[in-house]
């Protein structure tokens, strides 16, 4: 699933075409995504203009001049492909043609800017779903997320507030989106790794007895701002389905430390050990024991 910084890309991808222009027309070909589409859902879209695009977590969000907002979510397949009159970009280092097939094109958003925005998705895995705004803080999607990790309010002091005790794993308490919202098990591997935090570590212990930030707290919000900024820079990871609005793939995978590299030496300077994987809560954690403790 796209975790913060593909998502973020998108965002950045669908902005110059889709903020401040009108939806002169908008099409959903099915009745349902992962959820069916609200009965007026065509009806509240068509001649709004796009007043901003935000995202919060791994959610697009679009603000509309008539109040409203459009929450799409890219579930495990979903990608966004903007068709511009002129002709598409040309190709980058790692541009990969997209598939012509156009049966899993199922919205799309015809915008006075002259581009066309089709959200394609073959496993259907994604939604879309209009909230008024002054609806949002009540909306079961989004209620109860946490902060955002890239945020002013998100540092030490807050992580260590929300794991004070807390028995479970660190990792496990970074996966909880209520904890700290938008980060994955790729980017959670990546930040333990570079802040030399084992994943298998109480999460607790980055609180003091006061409550107060350890070190390891203060080592783990630098390293999830860097690891978030450096894959944002790259275009998010492509391990599977993610792709730019450009059709590029993202290549922050080129620069994993540890995810996705079982059996390869440790890349921490002087460190020598080697990455293990091991099954965490269901999921693939990947790490080295000699250098994160």
């Amino acid at each position: 699933m796209p975790e913060l910084p593909e998502v973020e890309t998108v965002r950045r991808g669908l902005q110059p075409v889709m903020e401040g222009a009108r939806i002169l027309n908008a099409e959903a070909r099915r009745a349902d995504l992962r959820f069916p589409f609200q009965p007026d859902f065509v009806a509240r879209l068509q001649g709004q203009i796009v007043t901003g695009l935000g995202r919060r977590a791994k959610y697009l969000m679009a603000d509309l001049a008539s109040g409203d907002v459009l929450l799409m979510h890219l579930g495990m397949s979903g990608s966004f492909r903007v068709i511009k009159p002129d002709n598409e970009a040309a190709p980058g280092e790692f541009h990969y043609p997209r598939g012509k097939d156009s049966t899993h094109d199922h919205v799309l958003f015809r915008m006075s800017s002259g581009a066309d925005i089709v959200f394609n998705d073959p496993r259907r895995f994604g939604y879309m779903k209009v909230i008024a705004r002054n609806a949002l803080d009540e909306e079961p999607l989004l209620r109860g997320l946490g902060p955002e990790p890239l945020g002013n309010e998100f540092d030490a002091a807050m992580l260590a507030r929300s794991c004070a005790g807390k028995t479970t794993s660190l990792k496990a308490s970074l996966l909880d989106q209520r904890v700290v919202a938008g980060l994955g098990n790729i980017y959670v591997c990546e930040a333990l790794h570079r802040s030399h935090l084992s994943p298998r570590r109480i999460a607790a212990t980055l609180a003091t007895k006061k409550g107060e930030p350890t070190d390891h707290a203060k080592r783990l919000v630098g390293a999830i701002h860097t690891v978030l900024n450096d894959a944002i820079k790259a275009g998010g990871s492509s391990l599977r389905d993610h792709r730019q609005t450009s059709g590029e793939l993202g290549y922050f995978q080129h620069s994993f430390k540890v995810y996705d590299r079982e059996g390869e030496t440790c890349k921490t300077p002087g460190c020598g050990g080697t990455v293990k994987r091991f099954t965490q809560n269901g999921r693939s954690t990947f790490w080295c024991p000699k250098c994160q403790k």
